[in-house]
């Protein structure tokens, strides 16, 4: 799947990155796994990001998923390159009930320009195997260079 040879020094400029994003600190979000193509987020179920009837707020779920699907693409993007996604369809499948949220991007497509980026996440108890299907996303994720706007 990568379109380029990916090394430890890609994996840890995405981890970087990540811990730049000022949004993902906000909701609690953190990063488990970083691999080619590949990324998983975590966030805990808390009150405060929530709907009326206690679910996770699907706003909540779309952003931690476009992230997942955003840093997937960036793995395999060239050191000085960026992503913005430019477009992304959410499928809500089950109420987000918790207590622990995990969030999958792995890209299906990786373009030069373009890639397409599938996210799924689940619920599950802290520390169990068992887990449940929540949401899905399909992401079109946009490489974006030589713009001082879009850091790296």
């Amino acid at each position: 799947m990568p379109s380029r040879h990916v090394d430890a020094d890609d994996l840890q400029r995405t981890r970087d990155s990540f811990a730049r994003q000022p949004a993902m600190a906000t909701l609690g979000v953190t990063i488990v796994e970083v691999a080619p193509g590949r990324v998983v987020l975590a966030m805990a179920h808390r009150p405060e990001l929530t709907q009326q009837h206690g679910f996770v707020h699907a706003g909540m779920l779309a952003t931690a998923l476009d992230s997942a699907c955003g840093y997937a693409a960036y793995t395999l993007m060239p050191p000085g390159a960026g992503v913005l996604t430019i477009e992304f369809k959410i499928n809500l499948l089950a109420p987000a009930r918790g207590p622990m949220l995990r969030f999958e991007g792995e890209v299906t497509k990786a373009g030069r320009t373009i890639s397409v980026v599938d996210g799924r996440a689940y619920q599950h108890a802290a520390g169990s195997d068992e887990r449940k299907l929540v949401a899905t996303m399909n992401a079109t994720v946009m490489t974006v260079t030589g713009r001082d706007d879009v850091r790296h």
